[in-house]
C-alpha cells in the first residue's frame, strides 16, 4: 500500500503545481477568477501534504520470520482482535503470526479496559462435512497497552490439542486440470 500511497503523492503534486503555475499565470493576465485559483492552490498543497502525512505512518508492519499471512476478522477497536489463519498452519507458524499480530495491530489509540491488555486469538476455519464449517482456536497473546510496539513480555499460548483437528495435506482435494 505504500507504493500506493508514492503513486498518489506524486500526481497530486504534480496537479498542486500546476495549478500554481495556472494561478501565477492568472494573476499576470489579471483574471477575474484569480482569487479562486488561490484557495484551489491551498487546498492541492494541504491534500498533498496529508497524503505524504499518511505515508509517513499509517502502515508500519513487522518482520516476523515464520508468520504466515493472517487477516482480521474481527475487531473491536480496543482489546479485543481474532485473526483467521490458513488451516494448514503450525504450531510454530502459529506463534510467529500471533507476534506478527501483537505488533502491527498495536496502536496508541486502543483502548484495554481496566487492565490495559490486548488480546489476540487465532482462528481458522475447517470443512468437516460438505457445507458445514467449524472455527479452530489454535492460540492467542496478550500484550500490555502501555508499552511500545515491540512488546517483549508477550504471554502466549498455543492450543497444541486444537491442531489434531486441522487437516493435513492428504485430507485436501488435489485440482484437476483439465
Amino acid at each position: 500500500m505504500n507504493s500506493d500511497f508514492t503513486i498518489y503523492i506524486k500526481w497530486s503534486a504534480i496537479l498542486t503545481v500546476a495549478v500554481l503555475v495556472f494561478t501565477l499565470i492568472a494573476f499576470i493576465f489579471k483574471w477575474g477568477f484569480r482569487f479562486r485559483l488561490v484557495g484551489i492552490t491551498g487546498f492541492m498543497g494541504v491534500i498533498t501534504a496529508g497524503l505524504f502525512g499518511l505515508s509517513l505512518g499509517l502502515f508500519s508492519y513487522t518482520d516476523v520470520p515464520g508468520a504466515v499471512s493472517f487477516s482480521v476478522v474481527y475487531d473491536n477497536g480496543g482489546s479485543q482482535v481474532v485473526i483467521k489463519l490458513p488451516p494448514t498452519v503450525t504450531e510454530s507458524e502459529v506463534e510467529a503470526s500471533l507476534r506478527k499480530a501483537s505488533a502491527d495491530l498495536y496502536s496508541y489509540g486502543r483502548l484495554g479496559g481496566p487492565n490495559s491488555e490486548m488480546t489476540i486469538r487465532a482462528r481458522t476455519v475447517i470443512h468437516p462435512e460438505q457445507g458445514i464449517s467449524k472455527p479452530v482456536y489454535l492460540g492467542k497473546v496478550q500484550r500490555s497497552l502501555s508499552q511500545q510496539r515491540e512488546d517483549t513480555d508477550l504471554d502466549i499460548e498455543i492450543f497444541s490439542s486444537q491442531f489434531a483437528q486441522l487437516p493435513t495435506s492428504s485430507d485436501t482435494p488435489t485440482p484437476k486440470i483439465n
